[in-house]
This record gives C-alpha cells, sequence and structure tokens, in this order.
C-alpha cells in the first residue's frame, strides 16, 4: 500500500492484540509508527520489532508526545485502546465512567486535537476499533455495549461531516478476536465469542482491504452484515435470539445471581 510509505501513524492500546496486529501491519506498509500502551514494557517491545517509537500511557494523553515522535504531523490515528468491563446497571459508577472514557472520549479528544490540522492539510485518517457490539450489543456488559454503541456513532458523525474535506475514517466492528480481553471475559466469552474468533492479525488485514477501498465500515466477521441489517428490520426478533443467548449464559457455573 504505497500510501502509507512514510505515513506517520499513532495506535493506542498496541502492546498487544489488535493494536499490536494494527502497528505491525502499517510498519510492513513503510509507516513511521508510534505504539502507544499503558503498559511500558510492553509497548516498548512492540515498537522495537517494528523499528517504531514508543509513547507508554494514558491513550488520551498521548498525542503530543506522538506528534513529536513523527515530526509535528499524524496522518492515520488508530483509536484501539479499549476497556471492557462486566455487568449491568448495577455496575460501579468508576466502570461506567472508565468505559466512557476509554473507549468514547479518547477518541472525541483526539479527533479534537487532529481534526483542525487535517482539515487545513486536506487529507487524515480515523480508525476506530470499535466492535461488533457497537452494532448490535454484548451480553454481560452493558457498560461495552452502550460505549462502544457510543464510538460507533462518533466514527458515522466525524465520517458524515468531513468526508468531503479529506478526513477518512473507518470503524473496525469485529466479534471475538484472540486476544487479552477475550480471555478475560471468561465463561461468557467462550460461549459467545470463542466459537468464531479470529486471530488479530486478520482483523488487521481486514482493516487494509477497507483502506484500499475507502470503506467506512470494517467487517472482519462479514456475518455481522446480517446480524446489523436484521436488528434494524427484525428488532423483536432479534432481542429474542439475543434473549435466547442471555438464558443460556444464565446456565452456565457461577451464573447463579446474574
Amino acid at each position: 500500500m504505497e500510501t502509507m510509505r512514510g505515513a506517520g501513524v499513532v495506535v493506542t492500546g498496541a502492546g498487544g492484540g489488535i493494536g499490536a496486529a494494527l502497528a505491525r501491519g502499517f510498519a510492513a506498509r513503510g509507516a513511521r509508527v508510534v505504539v502507544n500502551d499503558i503498559d511500558a514494557d510492553k509497548a516498548r517491545a512492540v515498537a522495537a520489532e517494528i523499528d517504531g517509537t514508543a509513547v507508554p500511557g494514558d491513550a488520551s494523553k498521548a498525542l503530543p508526545a506522538a506528534r513529536d515522535a513523527l515530526g509535528g504531523d499524524v496522518d492515520v490515528f488508530c483509536a484501539n485502546a479499549g476497556v471492557a468491563p462486566v455487568g449491568g446497571p448495577e455496575a460501579e459508577e468508576a466502570l461506567w465512567a472508565a468505559a466512557w472514557d476509554v473507549n468514547v472520549m479518547a477518541h472525541v479528544r483526539a479527533a479534537r486535537e487532529l481534526v483542525p490540522g487535517w482539515l487545513e492539510r486536506g487529507h487524515g485518517r480515523f480508525v476506530s476499533t470499535i466492535s461488533a457490539a457497537g452494532l448490535l450489543t454484548m451480553v454481560g456488559s452493558a457498560p461495552y455495549s452502550v460505549s462502544k454503541h457510543a464510538a460507533y456513532a462518533f466514527a458515522e458523525w466525524l465520517s458524515a461531516t468531513y468526508r468531503h474535506r479529506g478526513v477518512r475514517v473507518h470503524a473496525i466492528c469485529p466479534q471475538g478476536v484472540r486476544t487479552d480481553m477475550l480471555a478475560g471475559t471468561g465463561p461468557t466469552g467462550e460461549l459467545v465469542l470463542a466459537p468464531t474468533a479470529i486471530e488479530p492479525e486478520a482483523v488487521a488485514d481486514a482493516l487494509f482491504q477497507g483502506i484500499a477501498e475507502e470503506r467506512f465500515l470494517i467487517l472482519p466477521h462479514p456475518e455481522v452484515a446480517d446480524y446489523y441489517a436484521a436488528r434494524a428490520t427484525a428488532p423483536d426478533r432479534w432481542l429474542e435470539s439475543i434473549n435466547h443467548l442471555q438464558r443460556k449464559v444464565e446456565q452456565l457455573p457461577g451464573a447463579a445471581g446474574r
């Protein structure tokens, strides 16, 4: 992909999983990559592997140092860092706040800093790692589902508002991906996500194909398009199917009181 050669790319949450796969993919295409992760050791390890630059720390605060590392210009920003707390309305305020801050407001803050410069230059690319949960829902995690819906809505708004001015936006919405986050979902993730889980590299491949085709919505699991259509056209039937899945989850060992 010649358009990536020499481009300045920032990937948040890139110490492992999807973020690391994206960082490797951009580097393989000739980009200059900044690797951000809250885990400094992981960020440095991936950066060393791809001859990139590590900028450890909070994803919301990484841009100034990332810009310095890239000589001032960020051509592509990958808002990939995310958290997936479990629970419903009973989940603690701190968990809801963390989901909103990392999964949504980190994207907003990055766009606030980057979009004005991109509009002046006439180009820029914003990549949001969202989730199929942002189009559908996620059994067992209201904070994740709600915040990912918001992240998708923000990416959609960015694209609708600025695409005619050279700002390209991509929303990556996979189902299960074999990462530490999936491992942390326990029996629910094993039931709901693991059977069709893919490797992080497959997500990166789907993104680069989507970039080549200038597509907004990136679906590493193509079947999500059918689920999304069913949700829109037959919502009660779709909700019944999700509730059926919920009942299966409630039958899992240790699910009492859920």
